[in-house]
């Protein structure tokens, strides 16, 4: 880790914030916050009524950088060393890991450990054990 890259005070504010959004959806709707399972169930729309909700969670996320950029005058910088196929295959990879371990990181890091779910806590030692996995495999084998 380059100390240019360590934001304790962003990451701070953003955690507080995911964490505020994810007790008030399961607060004033009684829902657990994954995206994966918000955005999976917009296309096709399940006809549920809470389709105006998974909308705005979706555009909440595209506002943030908005936000970022009013707030800071800047846009925020991504540094992406990857290529657009490694990008893609990574997409469809994390895609299908969301579908195949019935949530993302958000559903089952956030909330469903907070819930103390066994299947969360398994779903997040097997999503770590792989990340910490194929960061050693790129950056020590490959």
């Amino acid at each position: 880790m380059t100390v240019s890259g360590f934001t304790p005070l962003a990451s701070l504010v953003g955690g507080a914030l995911i964490g505020l959004s994810a007790v008030m959806l399961m607060l004033f709707q009684g829902r657990i916050a994954g995206i994966s399972g918000i955005v999976s169930r917009l296309l096709p729309p399940e006809r549920d009524g809470q389709v105006a909700g998974r909308i705005a969670m979706v555009l909440g996320l595209v506002a943030a950088p908005v936000a970022y950029v009013t707030i800071t005058g800047t846009w925020p910088v991504p540094q992406i060393g990857a290529s657009a196929p490694v990008l893609v295959v990574a997409g469809l990879l994390v895609g299908f890991g969301s579908v195949w371990g019935n949530g993302c990181t958000s559903g089952h890091g956030i909330c469903g450990l907070s819930r103390f779910s066994l299947r969360s806590a398994v779903a997040v030692a097997v999503f770590m054990a792989t990340a910490i996995a194929t960061v050693f495999i790129a950056r020590h084998l490959l």
